[in-house]
């Protein structure tokens, strides 16, 4: 499990296609000291397996599945992109309850500079708009941020400078495809909420 806290900006040194996927080697000198073979880390906000490592790189290998549902199938060799490590049993919480698994892919609508912050609008699938929420949580590019203002095919987020310099959010331009990741316990009530609804009516 992450939190969307980005430990650091690593960068894409290498990209090998295959057949149905392809191998991603990571620099990543924050999240690459201590790895080991089979170990986690978030890549955009998606999690993946280090496959190998050294020095201050690993290598993760992305299947077709990931590929489709993400956007990391638009990386290149110099593509920036937000580091994470799975949090620690006895690790502080700073963002909120992050799968790795996203759901699917906005695009950066408009950006709004401000003396302090910035508005960044997303548009967001429809599919994904019953789980987006003002002032709830949501997981851009593997960053945890707070919902502005959620409309039917949009969301806003306002970013602090902090975020703008240690994040890809703060190079991202409009048109520019970004990872989402919504609240799954938003996802589990749905689910709960649907089965008792079933049960109740007599369909179980």
């Amino acid at each position: 499990m992450f939190t969307g806290i980005v430990e650091e900006l690593g960068e894409i040194t290498a990209v090998e296609t295959l057949d149905d996927a392809c191998r991603f080697r990571v620099r990543g000198p924050v999240v690459t000291e201590g790895a080991r073979h089979g170990d986690s880390i978030a890549v955009n906000g998606v999690c993946l397996t280090v496959v190998e490592h050294e020095n201050d790189a690993f290598t993760a290998d992305v299947m077709a599945e990931t590929l489709k549902r993400s956007s990391l199938g638009a990386l290149e060799t110099g593509s920036r992109v937000n580091l994470e490590r799975p949090m620690v049993a006895d690790g502080r919480f700073g963002g909120h309850i992050v799968q790795g698994h996203v759901d699917g892919t906005g695009t950066i609508v408009e950006r709004t500079p401000s003396e302090h912050w910035e508005i960044v609008k997303i548009s967001l699938p429809a599919e994904l708009t019953r789980y987006v929420v003002e002032k709830g949580s949501i997981t851009v590019d593997g960053v945890s941020l707070t919902v502005v203002e959620a409309a039917a095919d949009y969301f806003t987020i306002s970013l602090i400078p902090t975020t703008l310099a240690l994040t890809t959010l703060g190079i991202k331009q409009v048109g520019d495809p970004v990872n989402l990741e919504v609240d799954v316990i938003a996802k589990y009530v749905e689910r709960m909420l649907g089965a008792g609804q079933s049960f109740n009516g007599g369909t179980k």
